[in-house]
Formats: C-alpha cells, sequence, structure tokens
C-alpha cells in the first residue's frame, strides 16, 4: 500500500530575488512503508543519510531573500535525488561502512518505483518552477546547498566552504572570490568534489538549459547548530545580493559541461579552461 508521503517540500518565493534555491538533500526521513530500510537509528543521524544542515541554511537563505526554494523530504538513503536515473549509485546498497539492507535486494521494477514516487516528482518540481520563471521573462540563478563532513577515510578537509560548478562560471568565479575574501575562511574552488557530474540536478536543470549555477558546500559541523545554520544564512546572502545584481547572470547561455567532454563529446567552449577534475569520491 503507497501512503500519501509527499516527496518535495516548496517554500514560496518571488523571481525579484534573482535565484532559485534547491536542497537536494535536506532530509533523514523514510516513508512509512519504507520502515527503517533495516538500519539502526544512529544512521540516519550521519551524512550518509543526508546532508547536515544544509535545509536549516536554505530556509535562512529564502527568508533572507525572498526566493523560492524546493527541498527533498526523504533520506538520499531511499533514491539520491543528486544523481541521473541510469547512475549505479542511485540506490546505494553500501554507503560509508554501512550496508543498507532495504536497498540490497532492489530490483528494476523497485528502482522505477522509488523514481515515479520520490525522483521525478522533485525534478518535475524543480523543471515547473523554472518553466514558470521563464514564461515571464526571468533566467533565475540556481544556488544548491549541501554539506560535507570533516573528513574522508580518515583525512581531515581543511575546508570550510566549497564552491561546485562546471564550465558556466558566472555564480562560481565571483562567490568563490568573496568567500575568499572572508577572514579566516579556508574556500575550496571545486573542493571537495568535482562540480561536473552528468545529470545531476545543476547539470539537468542548470547547464542544459544555460542557467548560471552553482553547488555550494559548507562543512557540516560547522552548521549542525541552527544558530551557526543561520550565520551562514547570512553570511552567504550578504555575499550572493550583490553579485545576483549583475544582469550577465540571468540571461540564457550554453557553456556544456566537462562531464560529457569526459564522456567523449566536446563541450569545451572558445575561450574557457575547465576546472579541475578531482576523483576522491562522488559529489554530493
Amino acid at each position: 500500500m503507497t501512503s500519501s508521503f509527499q516527496p518535495v517540500e516548496t517554500i514560496a518565493g518571488d523571481w525579484s530575488a534573482g535565484m532559485l534555491l534547491l536542497c537536494d538533500h535536506a532530509s533523514n526521513a523514510l516513508p512509512p512503508d519504507y520502515g527503517d530500510l533495516g538500519l539502526p537509528a544512529p544512521e540516519f543521524r550521519r551524512h550518509i543519510a543526508y546532508d547536515i544542515g544544509a535545509a536549516a541554511v536554505t530556509r535562512r537563505l529564502a527568508a533572507l531573500s525572498g526566493a523560492p526554494a524546493l527541498m527533498t523530504t526523504y533520506s538520499r538513503l531511499l533514491i539520491d535525488p543528486n544523481r541521473g536515473e541510469d547512475d549505479p549509485t542511485l540506490l546505494m546498497r553500501l554507503s560509508d561502512g554501512a550496508i543498507i539492507p532495504g536497498n540490497a535486494r532492489s530490483d528494476g521494477a523497485e528502482r522505477t518505483r522509488r523514481l515515479e514516487r520520490f525522483h521525478r516528482p522533485y525534478h518535475d518540481a524543480i523543471a515547473a518552477h523554472l518553466d514558470a520563471a521563464s514564461a515571464v521573462g526571468a533566467a533565475p540563478v540556481i544556488v544548491s546547498i549541501h554539506s560535507f563532513t570533516p573528513a574522508w577515510k580518515s583525512v581531515p578537509r581543511p575546508w570550510h566552504v566549497g564552491l561546485l560548478w562546471d564550465l558556466d562560471d558566472r555564480l562560481a568565479h565571483p562567490l568563490v572570490a568573496a568567500l575568499q575574501r572572508e577572514p579566516g575562511l579556508v574556500v575550496g574552488d571545486n573542493e571537495p568534489y568535482d562540480g561536473a557530474l552528468k545529470k545531476d540536478t545543476l547539470y539537468r536543470h542548470g547547464t542544459l538549459r544555460g542557467l548560471a549555477h552553482g553547488l555550494v558546500e559548507i562543512r557540516q559541523d560547522l552548521i549542525e547548530a541552527a544558530a551557526d545554520a543561520d550565520a551562514w544564512g547570512d553570511l552567504l546572502w550578504r555575499l550572493l545580493r550583490p553579485i545576483l545584481a549583475d544582469p550577465t547572470l540571468h540571461t540564457v547561455r550554453h557553456y556544456g559541461s566537462r562531464a560529457d567532454h569526459r564522456a567523449g563529446r566536446p563541450a569545451v567552449p572558445l575561450g574557457k579552461t575547465p576546472a579541475r577534475h578531482l576523483t576522491e569520491d562522488p559529489p554530493s
């Protein structure tokens, strides 16, 4: 029996803010009919279940800016909305040492069920918002909020925040520069992940549409507490507000993707230098 679980949370806003906020991994919840996927409760408090603190930062940014926001309401352990439908990591059977029993025997039919109930409604909602913006002549910048762990495989990560981007640098360059001017911040430029992932959320809705976009990664221990998440929301809005005033960010321009280039299709426009390709682990 299918529950009435709603896979997307929408925060209303208006396009005068110049952006659409996304939070792919906002929640660690599961629909009642999936129980706990066979995992103990502490696993749902880890990064394998959601991006800790990211939803709170997104809510704060939406409140300050008046921008619309879309957030998933389910755990990435159920299905990862930041992956293409054919990505082998869409349904994880093993994540950072944790075996996920509820995914271990998921077949093609179950994959399709989860795509239809959870993954596609999120992407449909994003597409509908962007279509509505286009209908009124708006070309919003897409800003996606994520968080990352302080260490990976026992190796400390030095960055406080990172900006992930592909070939479209319209948001990335000014925002990285603004973050780097903040005292004491260690800023990653395409760190701790590579911003080019074929068919992920920003590829699908930013790259393919020609909309300026970027993914902000904040170290999760810096936004775990509500007050800290609000402070990061305040900081990001202070830096984003003047950047979003630049009209060149609000035009449709197709840059292509390094992900396509790696797949054998040239995608580097004349005069553009690809950002460094990192292979440490998949983007969050």
